[in-house]
């Protein structure tokens, strides 16, 4: 029902940090509906808000100021405002900062411009040259082109197509603007799928045809074609006139997949990430308010994209981190995927090859529908995972690689195969001191070393991205030649390699590579395309590519992500290092996984060389369940940051003080985070530990409200079921 200049305020729900929507009024004549996206002012300035739902407050409209202009602009549809509210209750986040969000890209609450085009009229041309004919046989179609376009596909000068308009052959007409992809056409190719793959694709079929909320998990093995079948979900979606959201992690939307969904839909998907240009994401977010775009593929942000029809989201890799985000609003993508999904009423797929704890419990439990997927595609087999025990096989004085895995390297590049070397740490070395004095180089902001990036010749923080020159001299001793590289980042790694095989063609991979995006792309498909003897990388190359002629992964250290603190380092270990040598042999050839370890006993490892991947996730369940902790109990960190250690330490024993009465819930802390000074602020942790039942958010309002207000330079950050603990 629209609301217009007689009900004389509404609420408008502004991109700040406040509680509730603001009121304002409606001036005569000004025709306003619930998630019209307007312009208001606050404070000295204007922004932009959506009408929420509700009335406006009990103030006298005189009192109110006006909405300034209403943005010709599809409504935020009331599914997407429901999620905000839902979202925002959830997190404990302000509304306004979850609806900040949506309001991302201003430039597109406008129509985008008309484009001048031209038409032909029948009109004859006083000649006919060689050039003018094939402008005159394109333009035949009947159709409007543009002056740029229509000169480029004939091959002709605009000079050319000037004279014609000019005897009046072509006549202006205005165009509206072309589509950011085209749509995508489910008829357009076919997947040969297995007798697994088909029986699977059919029942995401059934789900979507079903047209109600459901959540199907696919527990599929590395090389299984789990892309191939939620494809077919896809295709249902759009066969239905439904919008679809594909999301990935981080930097996934590799060209490698882009291909894949245009080999099987005929067009690209729409992108929404952080590296697509500011004037594509105003025309991906407007086309896809007005319903154009049919399918996106983006970060977890995009699911905040306002789509009026949207019928089906896939959470790709379901269990990356990547998917949390822990800036301003806390969230995991993945669970707001899954609510998302049940306030629009329709079906969530979530795909992994070592789904989270979280999602295997909910599947055993009979929350989610799983589908397996036991092989891969082709009945390629599946790498066969050793473990180098470093203590008995330790590589030579100064290096890293153990003699076991540089042979092996050796008889893989030797048959024309490629190997990678996977080490989860960017730069050459974590941290570089002075033999002399023992100076550490350490951030001047952070409690973290500086990373050294020889290949750039500097020291970085991977925190708050303090960089400095590598010095000559010690600074603090002034001795030369003396700084030391301590521990190996995948530039060294690289380095030995190199002095190992000096005549193989070896390939760098971090997300912190010169070029970025761009040049990452063109170094994946070089891969792809056997370009490369040997690999080195981090993480990044663990996600979803199919390098076909990769036979053999070592990992340098495969010990790392076990060494610290967090509750779910086993379980992302275990992820992670299955996803990495998940990417040899996945056409069919022979291949191997080698772990370096000095823990070959760990229950990890022990569960990646036999292959048991079951065995792993029961213990690690039965251990999570006797201890309380998520799917089983409820976790909530609180971070309290200040300028001087001394308030934010006082802060956080206030709040502590403060804490309500609780049977099932207990708080821990405060204490110094691990990481206890990020970009000059000094934090403290407070951990609240309930059962799964517990009011959470309950506990924590009532914590803040009867705690300090927060004063000066003072933050406290909620993070409703944290990811990490630093």
């Amino acid at each position: 029902m629209k609301q217009d200049s007689r009900r004389g305020a509404v609420p408008v729900l502004v991109p700040m940090p406040a509680e509730t929507p603001y009121t304002y009024a409606v001036p005569d004549g000004m025709k306003v509906e619930p998630g019209s996206i307007v312009r208001v002012p606050l404070g000295p300035r204007m922004v932009a808000g959506i009408v929420w739902d509700g009335e406006g407050g009990a103030v006298d409209a005189r009192k109110l100021r006006p909405i300034d202009h209403v943005f010709d602009c599809p409504p935020v549809p009331e599914p997407m405002r429901r999620f905000v509210d839902w979202v925002a209750n959830y997190t404990l986040a302000a509304p306004g900062m979850v609806a900040r969000m949506i309001l991302r890209a201003p430039e597109a609450f406008d129509p985008e411009p008309w484009i001048e085009g031209l038409r032909k009229t029948g009109s004859e041309p006083d000649r006919v040259t060689e050039a003018r004919a094939r402008v005159l046989e394109l333009a035949d179609d009947g159709l409007a082109w543009t002056r740029s376009g229509l000169a480029h596909a004939a091959g002709v000068s605009s000079t050319v197509i000037d004279g014609l308009k000019a005897q009046g052959v072509l006549a202006m007409e205005m165009i509206p603007p072309r589509p950011v992809v085209p749509a995508p056409d489910p008829s357009y190719g076919s997947n040969e799928l297995s007798a697994e793959q088909q029986q699977a694709a059919m029942e995401l079929r059934r789900a979507v045809e079903a047209n109600k909320f459901g959540v199907t998990l696919i527990d599929g093995v590395t090389g299984s074609g789990k892309t191939e079948v939620y494809f077919e979900a896809v295709a249902a979606a759009v066969e239905r006139g439904k919008q679809v959201l594909i999301l990935l992690p981080e930097i996934a939307l590799t060209q490698a997949f882009l291909e894949r969904f245009q080999d099987r839909f005929g067009a690209k998907p729409a992108e929404w990430h952080s590296d697509v240009p500011p004037r594509m994401r105003e025309k991906v977010w407007r086309q896809v308010a007005e319903g154009q775009v049919r399918v996106v593929a983006g970060a977890r942000s995009a699911l905040y994209l306002p789509f009026p029809n949207l019928g089906l989201i896939v959470v790709d890799e379901e269990h990356d981190p990547a998917y949390k985000q822990e800036d301003r609003v806390f969230y995991s993508a993945r669970d707001m995927a899954v609510v998302r999904a049940h306030i629009g009423g329709f079906p969530v797929v979530l795909a992994s090859a070592t789904p989270s704890v979280e999602s295997r419990v909910n599947a055993s439990q009979g929350r989610y529908e799983c589908i397996a997927l036991s092989s891969r595609y082709a009945d390629a087999a599946l790498p066969d995972i050793r473990a180098i025990d470093l203590r008995r096989a330790a590589p030579a004085r100064g290096g890293f690689l153990s003699p076991v895995l540089i042979d092996q390297v050796r008889a893989t590049v030797g048959r024309g195969e490629q190997a990678l070397l996977f080490l989860n740490r960017r730069g050459y070395a974590p941290l570089t001191l002075c033999r002399v004095c023992g100076h550490r180089f350490q951030c001047p902001s952070c409690s973290a070393w500086l990373v050294e990036h020889r290949f750039r010749g500097q020291l970085v923080c991977h925190h708050c991205g303090h960089h400095e020159h590598r010095p000559e001299a010690c600074p603090e001793c002034g001795t030369f030649d003396h700084l030391a590289a301590c521990g190996p980042g995948v530039e060294r790694i690289a380095e030995e390699v190199v002095g190992h095989f000096p005549d193989a063609r070896t390939i760098v991979l971090s997300s912190d590579i010169l070029g970025g995006v761009k040049r990452l792309r063109l170094e994946l498909d070089a891969i792809a395309k056997g370009e490369a003897d040997i690999v080195i990388g981090t993480q990044l190359v663990a996600k979803g590519h199919n390098f076909p002629n990769m036979t053999l992964v070592g990992v340098v250290d495969a010990d790392l992500g076990l060494a610290n603190g967090d509750p779910r380092a086993a379980e992302r270990t275990f992820q992670l290092l299955s996803q990495v040598t998940g990417r040899a042999g996945r056409t069919g050839k022979k291949s191997i996984g080698l772990l370096q370890t000095f823990q070959p006993d760990h229950p990890v490892m022990r569960a990646l060389v036999s292959g048991d991947a079951e065995a792993f996730y029961e213990r690690e369940i039965a251990e999570r369940e006797r201890s309380a902790l998520p799917p089983f109990g409820r976790l909530a960190g609180i971070v309290v940051s200040a300028e001087t250690k001394a308030d934010a330490e006082s802060h956080a024993r206030q709040l502590r003080r403060a804490a309500p009465q609780s049977k099932d819930i207990s708080l821990l802390g405060p204490a110094e985070a691990p990481l206890s000074l990020v970009a000059g602020r000094h934090r403290f942790r407070l951990l609240a530990h309930g059962e799964r039942r517990s009011d959470m958010q309950a506990f924590l309002r009532a914590l803040l409200a009867a705690g300090p207000k927060p004063r000066g330079s003072i933050r406290v950050q909620v993070d409703i079921d944290p990811q990490s603990f630093l």
